[in-house]
């Protein structure tokens, strides 16, 4: 995969094996334990009897400060753990989560996780070594809209291109969905329905380009500008159709069939959904008033 420098993901490698260095100094400090005997209850991890606090919480200041530089590691892979009801995690950045009643995760987790970024890390310098001197742009796929990168990552590290657009475009609806509040229409017509023109109606929200559409500019078209007005309406109408129609020609497509998409073609496809992503952070949630009770 294109477009990483070799020293800076050599950097990341380091900052790793330095956390799991810190991580296992304090393990040492710690009764470990794992979800299934804590029942999703209580904590994974407890200080052992008699260990000194001062020491323990030296050892805990000293993983957290290299998880703050490990983290970025498990973004550039994609080496997130799937939590249900909470989607793609970082167990490196959220490890003391384990000290917490319903632990969400084990020592064993983060042992996989760190584990597993060292492997793809030493995968990708491979990759990025072998592109050196050969003048390819720059490309990285972590900079990507967050909610389309976090899902399409792992399988992009794993070259699954065709998996990893299907699941950016699935979680780019879902992600809309859910802040719309909108389950009840497939995915083509609530794009359709939430980026039409008109005011929205009570149970259907709608997402609007910001901005009055009575609104003037002081030049018309002839002076190079196009009312405000219309140009709202104009983008409006553009963004539904970008949206309904990447569902129609991407999601759709990597969903209902197995034709595997090449690493360009894929990278294609991944920044028209990240675009579209920026575009929606941009509109206005409108919602109508529900009417009230007789």
């Amino acid at each position: 995969m294109a477009g990483y420098n070799p020293d800076f993901l050599r950097r990341l490698r380091t900052a790793v094996d330095e956390f799991g260095t810190a991580f296992e100094n304090w393990a040492k400090t710690q009764d470990e334990s794992d979800i299934l005997s804590t029942h999703g209850f209580l904590p994974t991890m407890r200080t052992k009897d008699g260990e000194d606090p001062a020491k323990v919480r030296t050892l805990e200041l000293d993983v957290a400060e290299a998880a703050g530089a490990a983290s970025r590691a498990v973004t550039v892979t994609g080496a997130h753990i799937g939590v249900v009801g909470f989607g793609p995690l970082d167990p490196l950045a959220n490890w003391a989560l384990m000290s917490a009643p319903k632990a969400l995760f084990s020592a064993q987790d983060v042992r996989n996780t760190v584990a597993t970024v060292r492997g793809r890390l030493r995968l990708m310098i491979d990759e990025a070594e072998a592109t050196v001197g050969t003048d390819l742009p720059a490309f990285a796929p972590a900079q990507f809209h967050p909610v389309v990168w976090s899902a399409a990552a792992a399988h992009w590290t794993n070259h699954q291109y065709r998996v990893a657009v299907r699941e950016a475009a699935e979680a780019l609806n879902v992600h809309w969905k859910d802040r719309v509040g909108r389950h009840d229409v497939d995915d083509t017509s609530f794009w359709q329905q939430t980026l039409s023109a008109g005011e929205p109606s009570p149970g259907k929200p709608k997402l609007a380009w910001p901005g009055t559409p009575t609104d003037k500019t002081t030049k018309s078209m002839r002076g190079g500008l196009e009312p405000l007005g219309s140009g709202l309406i104009n983008l409006s109408s553009a963004l539904k159709d970008l949206a309904a129609g990447l569902n129609l020609t991407v999601r759709n497509v990597t969903t209902h069939t197995r034709d595997e998409l090449t690493e360009q073609e894929a990278m294609e496809r991944l920044a028209a959904y990240s675009y579209l992503a920026r575009l929606l952070d941009r509109c206005e949630l409108r919602t109508a008033q529900e009417p009230a009770q007789q």
